[in-house]
């Protein structure tokens, strides 16, 4: 259970740096309470996509990764964040990202950051 929590808040810390970082990344409305709520909640979404959904999609883009040999990753990761913006679109989250491109880039900085954020929080007693 410790575990799915820090990866939570890392996925969240991660989504407000590119919130922060890239204008097209957007979280709207709310105070700061609501908007850190908001940001819990997308995170939420974010891992239940990058569970369920992201390793159907590898596994179906398979010849591509080894094609490109791994950057077919940047494209699948701006997918599921895609994918997230539209399903907190659904939910009537307040969480937007505008256009592919920015998606690229707010999947890179998410990656870095989560995974920054994972070596930084981890717990050694796995």
């Amino acid at each position: 259970m410790m575990k799915f929590l820090v990866r939570t808040v890392a996925n969240a810390v991660a989504l407000a740096v590119a919130v922060w970082l890239l204008d097209d990344i957007t979280l709207t409305g709310g105070s700061t309470g609501g908007k850190a709520l908001t940001l819990l909640l997308v995170a939420l979404v974010f891992g239940v996509v990058n569970a369920i959904v992201k390793p159907v999609v590898r596994l179906l883009s398979l010849p591509l990764f080894v094609l490109t040999l791994g950057l077919f990753t940047l494209v699948v990761n701006a997918l599921m964040l895609l994918l997230t913006s539209w399903l907190s679109d659904v939910l009537d989250l307040s969480f937007h990202v505008h256009g592919f491109w920015t998606a690229v880039l707010g999947g890179l900085i998410i990656s870095i950051v989560s995974w920054a954020m994972n070596v930084m929080l981890a717990d050694d007693r796995s």
